[in-house]
């Protein structure tokens, strides 16, 4: 017996109340999520750890999303993934009070890091599992490009809030403040949410541990590859970014025009039309040939984007915008694809996959960024943040190149290229 859609007049009648619902909790389910990547460069400083510690409690987040995703979202194949999420949401408001409280170096914050990141891991891809339940039809593939697009919006919302917050507050406050959004968020999943009815089907699910058996779909493994080489791009950035952003702005000597923290949060609002609109260029245009095409140009914009330290600000600034937008220009189109790609009944188990592979790789991308920082020359060498950044494209680079050389662009576009026109 598994969770499945209930009647039309829960999933066909208010899916505009459901979508926004299920980005709300989102959104607030994250607002702890960019705390450390704010407070990186003072709390660096502060417990005096090098460029590689730093980098793998930023990576540590990412190890408790990998470790804890393929257990939770595989259970929503079984159970309403609206108590996966709400449950979870707890467990991130918790693990960001526990960090403030209790955080004192490398080896406590890494492991609340990791906590949140198992908090993210029972709301992030559950919460798209709950909203595949409850809306169908035509316009799915566009609510779950608003559903990922929240994503950014909760980045953003969670670098602006620790910047103001830091602002006027020590870090640890910041850190316990920022709790109050996952707890809020528990309600509007929980309450707000009508349960599923059970219902029986044909199918029997994956196992719990046996999930990753979805991968012997080539489909659903090329979307799992090119989802883990898009994350190692966007969450190394992500963990970085300020800290970059405030490396830049000194090299330039100016006072700063814009906080990094707004400077890194404006940026992530950018990604959000990118995505939203991303996806409907890939269902236009052909799916594999638009994400083979984004991931060449963020791959080629990394590097260019780790040169711009010593230019003006703006230029910067501008550079850094660039770069995220192409990152971001195949993030929904990826998961419809895999969306679209999966049977009903494995969606849970595919979803799991997906993001152990995705967060998989933002565990070892922050840390490998830290890595060559120290090994290169250091936090204030500029040369170190250009092969830093070039580590970041390296990824989407080769899978261009590789899914150039399987499908030519002189070839006839086949239908699979489109799975959700």
């Amino acid at each position: 017996m598994v969770d499945s859609k209930s009647g039309s007049d829960h999933t066909d009648s208010k899916p505009f109340s459901i979508v926004g619902l299920i980005c709300l909790a989102e959104a607030l389910s994250m607002t702890g999520f960019a705390a450390y990547p704010a407070f990186l460069a003072l709390l660096r400083d502060t417990w005096s750890i090098s460029n590689s510690e730093a980098g793998f409690i930023g990576g540590a987040f990412f190890a408790g999303y990998m470790g804890a995703v393929p257990f939770l979202a595989s259970l929503t194949d079984r159970f309403d993934a609206r108590r996966i999420h709400a449950g979870c949401c707890l467990l991130a408001g918790f693990s960001n009070l526990g960090f403030a409280l209790f955080a004192e170096g490398v080896v406590s914050a890494a492991l609340f890091q990791a906590l949140a990141g198992a908090g993210l891991g029972g709301t992030y891809m559950p919460g798209l599992k709950a909203l595949t339940d409850r809306v169908t039809g035509p316009r799915q593939s566009r609510f779950i490009a608003f559903y990922t697009s929240t994503f950014g919006v909760g980045t953003s919302t969670s670098f602006l809030l620790a910047g103001w917050l830091g602002r006027i507050t020590p870090w640890d406050w910041a850190f316990g403040l920022l709790a109050a959004g996952p707890f809020l968020a528990a309600l509007i999943a929980f309450f707000g949410l009508k349960p599923l009815q059970r219902q029986p089907s044909l199918h029997r699910p994956p196992g719990l541990l046996s999930g990753f058996r979805v991968l012997a779909d080539r489909a659903v493994l090329s979307y799992v590859l090119r989802y883990g080489v898009h994350c190692w791009e966007l969450f190394g950035l992500r963990s970085w970014l300020v800290a970059f952003v405030i490396f830049g702005y000194g090299l330039s000597r100016t006072v700063d025009p814009i906080g990094a923290t707004e400077a890194a949060a404006l940026i992530n609002l950018l990604g959000i039309p990118a995505s939203v609109l991303g996806n409907e260029a890939a269902g236009r245009f052909g799916r594999t040939r638009y994400i083979s095409l984004a991931m060449a140009a963020s791959g080629c914009l990394a590097w260019l984007a780790g040169l711009a330290a010593s230019w003006p600000w703006w230029a910067m600034l501008l550079v850094l915008t660039l770069y995220y937008i192409a990152i971001m220009s195949d993030s929904a189109a990826l998961t419809a694809g895999l969306v679209a790609t999966t049977p009903q009944h494995q969606r849970g188990a595919a979803m799991a996959v997906y993001s152990f592979a995705g967060f998989g790789a933002g565990f070892i991308a922050p840390l490998v960024f830290g890595v060559i920082l120290d090994i290169v020359g250091g936090k204030e060498n500029a040369w170190a943040w250009t092969l830093a950044f070039g580590s970041l494209g390296m990824g989407c680079l080769f899978a261009s190149v590789a899914a150039r050389a399987r499908h030519p662009s002189s070839r006839a576009r086949r239908p699979s290229d489109d799975p959700l026109r």
